[in-house]
């Protein structure tokens, strides 16, 4: 009798093993299926990320090159301004000479 005992306490520890086997299992299946949802979540949110950075470095370009036409512009106006100056020496010394 003891054999038939240990028999079924053996059958009983088999069969509560293979459930808590199938629990971990199920586990493991609803943990691999939340850690693939937040990498997609994560993946989409680093993409929206990535263009967002890109807009901006648009943007700095854009900014960029308007700071390279106010520089041309700038330029000329000095030249102007230059030329301007010496006609204006030029007259003075002109006007101050002795005729």
């Amino acid at each position: 009798m003891e054999k038939t005992e240990l028999n079924q306490i053996l059958d009983a520890l088999k069969l509560h093993g293979e459930q808590v086997s199938s629990k971990f299992d199920e586990m493991e299946i609803k943990v691999n299926t939340r850690i693939d949802k937040l990498e997609k979540q994560m993946n989409d949110r680093f993409e929206k990320v990535d263009k967002h950075f890109e807009q901006i470095d648009d943007r700095f370009e854009q900014v960029d090159k308007r700071f390279d036409r106010v520089d041309d512009k700038l330029s000329g106006l000095r030249v102007d301004l230059s030329d301007t100056q010496k006609t204006v020496d030029y007259l003075r010394t002109k006007a101050q000479a002795p005729w």
